[in-house]
């Protein structure tokens, strides 16, 4: 779809319009930033982001995910979702981050090549069965952690996101029975879910912090409770959105890291700085190592869209009169490739972000609006933190020079071919993080 979408914007401009089926509705695809603010700001009064248009996505997320509804109730599910990731509460997944990432690291011996983005999936796996599940150890814990590792394995195969895009084939077709083996899967996991829901029901615990404990404990403005439903869909709808796409940056970021020499060099640098017991506040805000993030999700978004958004009322957008029902499609990737917001837009230059501020309309990797990522605190910080773990005990190397670029692996835009490193010495270990920080 990137190539795609550049030899559009090449011969049609910033705002074009495609129909990838014959009887499927046009969709404007925009990368126009002044297009974008007037989308984003609009949200939900001349234009709607209706959950039934990810309606793909209810097989595996459920009905009650804040991705496949929409008005009040997806307004009531987002303010229910919204502590656990703001302020106070991030400084307790601090410490989970970075022990995670120290125990899957850890495994890897000197010398022997290993595939980075296998090592990314499993730390992000193991965050969120720690902080969003609160399951640590256990056979629940063990047999979760393996039942949604393959669940999320073979939903982020182009066989599964087809399955999700054309439910036609969602059916049993013998030998073949790919769709039927998957819901298996869902439904073993959505077993031990929902036993963890109930035993936390009837053994309430204050002191835990976990966001399923949070959740469970958050009230809307009518005092009602999340059902264990709303809890299961919203779980798995954290656990999608929340793995594959911070594993994947982490990958990315730690390809450009060891691609570019001078990068590398400026980064260890900045670390170096931080001394014993760095405070996990003072590491989100070092300015080259927040620029190296930045480029990384940049560079190859790993969410290229954002939500469809529908128009309610006619609408000029960008000189173009559209009618209501047109649907609206926000280009992130076309928007990071602009020539004329980020000069040489192919080349990873971190330093784009110290030398200027970009608005929330030219880099938007998190999408924006009334839909924008409720997790994207949470994932920067997971991102930043596992960087300097992993760069600061252990020296890592490229085992292929060659260039590595984006393709699409299921929802998001990861690697096309493996990215094999190698660990090749220890570097003495800090202390242990403290958990002193507000993000």
């Amino acid at each position: 779809p990137m190539s795609f979408m550049e030899a559009c914007a090449k011969r049609y401009g910033e705002i074009f319009t495609i129909r990838l089926e014959k009887n499927s509705p046009p969709l404007v695809i925009v990368s126009n930033p002044q297009a974008q603010q007037q989308i984003l700001t609009n949200d939900t009064k001349e234009l709607e982001a209706p959950g039934e248009m990810n309606e793909e996505f209810e097989s595996l997320l459920g009905k009650h995910s804040v991705i496949t509804i929409s008005g009040a109730e997806h307004q009531r599910q987002r303010q229910l979702l919204m502590p656990p990731f703001h302020g106070e509460r991030m400084r307790n997944y601090s410490q989970v981050i970075t022990d995670v990432t120290e125990q899957v690291i850890s495994q890897y011996q000197i010398g022997k090549p290993f595939n980075i983005r296998s090592a990314t999936q499993a730390i992000t796996l193991r965050v969120i069965m720690q902080a969003v599940f609160g399951l640590y150890e256990g056979p629940r814990a063990e047999k979760l952690q393996h039942f949604l590792g393959d669940l999320l394995e073979k939903a982020s195969s182009r066989l599964s996101v087809a399955l999700l895009y054309f439910p036609a084939l969602q059916r049993d077709f013998g030998p073949i029975n790919f769709w039927g083996k998957q819901k298996r899967l869902q439904q073993e996991a959505d077993e031990l879910i929902y036993q963890e829901i109930r035993e936390r029901r009837e053994k309430a615990d204050s002191s835990r912090t976990d966001i399923l404990s949070l959740l469970m404990a958050a009230r809307d403005e009518a005092g009602q409770p999340m059902t264990d439903e709303e809890l299961r869909d919203e779980l798995v709808t954290l656990l999608v959105a929340g793995h594959e796409t911070t594993a994947t940056a982490l990958a990315w970021a730690l390809y450009w890291i060891h691609k570019i020499p001078s990068v590398r060099q400026k980064l260890i640098q900045e670390l170096g700085s931080l001394g014993d017991n760095p405070d996990p506040n003072i590491i989100f805000k070092l300015p080259y190592l927040n620029a190296v993030c930045s480029e990384t999700l940049r560079i190859y978004p790993v969410g290229i869209l954002t939500f469809p958004r529908v128009v309610k009322t006619p609408l000029l957008l960008g000189g173009y009169e559209l009618e209501p029902g047109t649907v609206l499609l926000g280009s992130i990737y076309l928007t990071h490739q602009r020539e004329d917001i980020y000069p040489e837009p192919k080349q990873f230059k971190p330093e784009r972000f110290l030398e200027r501020q970009f608005s929330a309309y030219e880099y938007l990797p998190f999408g924006g609006g009334a839909r924008r990522c409720i997790g994207l605190a949470f994932a920067q910080l997971e991102l930043k933190l596992a960087l300097v773990k992993i760069l600061s005990s252990r020296e890592l190397e490229l085992v292929n020079k060659g260039e590595v670029r984006p393709k699409r692996r299921g929802l998001v835009t990861g690697p096309d071919r493996p990215i094999e490193m190698v660990v090749t010495s220890q570097r003495q270990v800090k202390s242990p993080i403290l958990q002193t920080t507000t993000v």
